[in-house]
């Protein structure tokens, strides 16, 4: 590749954040980019395009392969945490579920200190970032109960195409629906409108005439990719931000040390750099270049630039659970692809070649929920409050979600197969398979009021970082989780239009599942079970400094003048549902401010 004059921006990762804002900034032909990515470029790689096969990405090559610290919360159990390590960084991993936030999620961005990111604010960078496409007949449209599609808030143009997994074929997307109509839960809204409660059929990032996944390559990355002033370096990792003092005594970003083809190279931006390496990365990029908590940074002997404690706390995540049950004969779930019975693969890669159609153009979910707490407030009343002084506004700010009559504390779920959640391996699916073919209905927490961090373990790039999330440090997280357990057992799963799909003596995923009825039971079983969602966020976070903060509202580090974060660390509260859609407006709106600065 012919060489690029200096940069004038240098992106950090080439990922779902990283992307949006390459292909923004890079709108303007006089603007060069330079964006350092430390993953490959998987874009030909079926395991990335096919839909159903992310769980194999899960603990691949195309992961960073971190995990937790042991969590006593969880009985001590080590978590994995897959984070994407290719162009297009989680993007290019996840399963493609596309979730709306809540209106009252992101206004509290705007209360804890950040005026210009209040959810009418945020609107429009949500419906730039996608563009969404109903089936086009009228059948599948009853089949899935989409009547509540809200022309206001939805995306027309953008470069994400967002379709709705569910096909007319799968007789549980209907009865998913029909369960929440008798439960008189069915959605009251479109969930984009930010004020909505209930259950529907969610969307998904596949583009709905090649059946592939749609991600921030395919979307940003590749369109960027073919412009004179944008230069993407995979397998490029930074290993350090250099910073040099103002005459206002702030810290100026004045080059970026990576690591490229086994040389050591110093790239230097005429104006910014850009922080979007993810939750777990941003943080230990910050620290290792001298930029976080003084003592911490000490005693690894790093210089301090900036001393910000902030870095690397106020880590947040979603945890998730089910119970998957054995489904009536003629079914068609994905056990059989997962135990790669030939019959089934060979069927599934016939209907997909030759019709866009069939299991593999299905990935994570179809059919969701958002749903409110049981008796909220009488439950939280019995129990303690913030754990700590500093934890107080969180608390408040959870809790006042929690209590309004939309607020959901967890998002319900169906996968059409089974999870066998005990084992703990490289993903939720396992590896000692049932013969049987299930169907899970599950559910991911929507506001834990639980917070960790992520910091550096060590001045090695290469080394893992600590991330400690301390699932479970506030009670309520498993009060709250262990009623919705119950919930799906004995109201959703018993529903009058989903329980016939169950054989009524049917295959339980554990023995355990056949008894969380009793809270205790359930309460065991979620500790058991509980796993990530992969939903983390919230380790930069933008609020004042005295609170905590990383970035300001312009989403400049603070100390410094030019370096900025655009990616899910900002995210001072995590929003309900999966966050990607999120991670896009964050990123969407990040480029507006850089481009307007």
């Amino acid at each position: 590749m012919a060489s690029m004059p200096s940069p004038d921006y240098i992106i950090i990762g080439g990922g779902t954040s990283g992307l949006v804002v390459a292909n923004r900034l890079s709108e303007n032909p006089d603007v060069q980019v330079l964006v350092l990515e430390a993953g490959k470029d998987l874009s030909a790689d079926p395991r990335v395009n096919i839909p159903a096969l992310f769980t194999s990405l899960m603990g691949s090559d195309a992961d960073w392969q971190y995990k937790s610290v042991p969590q006593p919360g969880l009985g001590g159990r080590s978590i994995r945490e897959p984070q994407g390590k290719a162009l297009g960084g989680s993007s290019a991993i996840n399963g493609q579920a596309f979730i709306a936030p809540a209106q009252s999620d992101i206004d509290a961005w705007a209360k804890l200190g950040n005026r210009e990111w209040d959810w009418a604010s945020l609107v429009p960078s949500y419906k730039k970032s996608y563009t969404l496409i109903p089936p086009p007949d009228q059948a599948t449209l009853e089949h899935l109960g989409i009547d509540w599609i809200n022309d206001e808030y939805r995306g027309t143009s953008g470069p994400i195409k967002v379709s709705f997994p569910g096909v007319i074929q799968n007789p549980l997307c209907k009865a998913w629906i029909a369960a929440f109509r008798g439960l008189n839960k069915v959605t009251n809204a479109d969930p984009f409108s930010g004020n909505s409660i209930g259950g529907y059929s969610n969307t998904a990032t596949v583009d709905p005439e090649t059946k592939t996944r749609s991600y921030a390559y395919s979307g940003y990355g590749s369109p960027a990719q073919q412009r004179a002033n944008v230069r993407i370096l995979t397998e490029a990792k930074t290993h350090k931000i250099l910073c040099t003092k103002t005459g206002a005594g702030l810290n100026k970003a004045t080059g970026v040390q990576a690591l490229v083809n086994d040389k050591m190279e110093t790239f230097n931006p005429t104006k910014e750099v850009i922080l979007a390496a993810g939750v777990f990365n941003t943080p230990k990029l910050l620290e290792l270049s001298g930029i976080g908590g003084k003592k911490l940074l000490e005693s690894h002997g790093i210089p301090v630039h900036v001393d910000l404690p902030g870095v690397g706390e106020n880590f947040q995540d979603h945890l998730m659970t089910g119970l998957s049950y054995e489904v009536i004969d003629g079914i068609v779930t994905g056990d059989p692809l997962m135990r790669q019975e030939p019959e089934a693969l060979a069927l599934a890669q016939k209907l997909y070649v030759e019709h866009k159609a069939g299991p593999f153009t299905i990935g994570g979910m179809q059919s969701h929920a958002f749903m409110p707490t049981p008796d909220a407030t009488e439950l939280l009343n019995k129990l303690p409050r913030s754990q700590e002084p500093r934890d107080s506004e969180y608390y408040d700010t959870v809790r006042s979600i929690l209590e309004k009559s939309d607020g959901s504390s967890a998002g319900y779920l169906m996968f059409l197969a089974q999870a066998n959640l005990h084992e703990g391996g490289k993903s939720f699916v396992g590896t000692q398979l049932l013969p049987e073919n299930f169907a899970s209905l599950g559910f991911t927490q929507s506001h834990p009021f639980s917070r960790g961090s992520t910091h550096i373990s060590s001045t090695d790039i290469d080394a893992v970082p600590n991330i400690d999330p301390r699932y479970f440090s506030h009670p309520a997280d498993l009060e709250i989780m262990a009623r919705h357990i119950q919930t799906i057992d004995t109201q959703l799963r018993q529903s009058e239009h989903l329980a016939p799909f169950f054989k009524p003596a049917g295959k339980r995923n554990h023995p355990d599942a056949y008894h969380v009825g009793d809270l205790d039971v359930a309460k065991k079983y979620v500790l058991d079970t509980a796993t990530t969602a992969y939903h983390g966020c919230g380790s930069a976070a933008m609020l004042p400094r005295e609170k905590g903060g990383v970035v300001d509202p312009k989403l400049v580090v603070y100390g410094t003048e030019n370096l900025r974060i655009v990616d899910a660390s900002i995210f001072p509260l995590i929003p309900r549902g999966n966050i990607l859609s999120s991670v896009y407006a964050v990123a969407e709106k990040a480029a507006d401010i850089i481009k307007g600065h």
